[in-house]
């Protein structure tokens, strides 16, 4: 992978000079562990004029880092404790020859800010936007290969959760288990909290676990992840619990299911992403569920659970091969419960098979 990351930092070095800088300073974890291969607690990246560079906080952290270093970069820890990576990156950019630097002012605080300055005041800072989330858009099949394996272990957690007796325990219990599977089948851990939503709960997007105990009839609503290697995929289902289900969960269900397949199928290169939204959207609203939609159908996933592009109405930009995302439309009313349906895919062209499902747990309306 030492080459993969050394291209990553080539492109982003591109960017950095087209807008008139030749360092940059790279702060936000995810973005570190992308071009560096890992991300140590606090370490921050210089793309340097002579020289890149992973500065790391001292003393060592006892926290495992997220990852490996590229073994063809220089990691160096600072002396003592106290000392931020930040300023001393900083301070080298500007030993090296630098007159500008580009900051990642998203993520840097103004503190961070203010402290550069103070030790390199004629060093000019500039905006580096979001040019590293942008490169991470797109996949590569290494990283595509990942979400892959993460989605196979959340698969087969969900899978046994439904095998197990589940009326009579509580949201938090399932919750709980079903993220011991995830670490036990091989993943990292879980990619976000795990949702786990019964009875007039079902359906909430975001939901957190309760103490409410699973009963017949229910609706079951499930939505969580794997982490696999630092990528993190999604997988949400509803179930009924017990009984056969009854013909407003039917209705309410068969909606759901065609706006997110609506929503999947309309996923191609070229595609505008508010155009996926509006596929998906467009099919709950004509059933009168406009005011109960959730803002997004759908985002994009990898390093971080929640990254561009968003599937939104408002959304711009036009969806490319190879980058993964969720379709995750879903109905809740109030009282009574919803259904969310959520899978994680990759968009391929027609030539190629179209998208490519990555989370294959049946969307069968099952009773439990």
């Amino acid at each position: 992978m030492s080459e993969v990351h050394a291209a990553r930092r080539a492109r982003l070095r591109e960017r950095c000079q087209a807008s008139g800088s030749a360092s940059a300073l790279v702060s936000r974890p995810a973005n570190v562990r992308y071009l560096a291969g890992a991300a140590p607690h606090g370490a921050i990246l210089l793309l340097g004029r002579t020289e890149d560079l992973l500065l790391c906080p001292g003393p060592p952290d006892e926290r495992p880092a997220e990852g490996r270093p590229d073994e063809a970069l220089r990691v160096e820890r600072l002396p003592g404790p106290g000392g931020d990576p930040a300023v001393a990156a900083a301070d080298l950019a500007a030993g090296q020859g630098g007159e500008c630097l580009a900051v990642e002012e998203h993520h840097l605080t103004v503190a961070r800010h203010r402290a550069i300055r103070s030790v390199v005041p004629r060093l000019r800072l500039i905006d580096l936007g979001g040019a590293v989330e942008q490169l991470r858009v797109v996949k590569d099949e290494e990283e595509i290969s990942c979400l892959r394996i993460g989605a196979e272990i959340a698969d087969q957690a969900l899978g046994e959760l439904l095998e197990s007796i589940l009326v009579g325990r509580t949201e938090r219990h399932l919750a709980l288990e079903l993220e011991r599977r995830l670490v036990d089948h091989g993943a990292d851990g879980p990619a976000f909290a795990t949702s786990v939503a019964t009875g007039p709960n079902s359906g909430r997007r975001g939901h957190r676990p309760t103490d409410r105990r699973v009963e017949e009839g229910d609706f079951l609503s499930v939505c969580l992840g794997a982490s696999y290697r630092g990528y993190r995929c999604e997988i949400g289902r509803t179930f009924v619990i017990g009984t056969s289900p009854t013909d407003w969960q039917i209705e309410l269900y068969d909606l759901v299911f065609a706006a997110q397949r609506a929503g999947r199928e309309a996923l191609a290169p070229g595609v505008a992403h508010r155009d996926v939204d509006r596929a998906a959207r467009q099919v709950l609203d004509s059933a009168g569920y406009a005011e109960s939609l959730p803002a997004l159908t759908g985002h994009g996933v990898g390093l971080e659970i929640d990254e561009d592009p968003q599937l939104a109405p408002a959304a711009m930009g036009k969806l490319d091969a190879c980058v993964p995302v969720t379709v995750e439309p879903g109905v809740h009313l109030p009282g009574r419960g919803g259904v969310r349906i959520d899978d994680t895919l990759v968009v391929r062209p027609e030539a190629d098979g179209g998208p490519e499902l990555l989370t294959i747990t049946t969307k069968e309306l099952l009773a439990l």
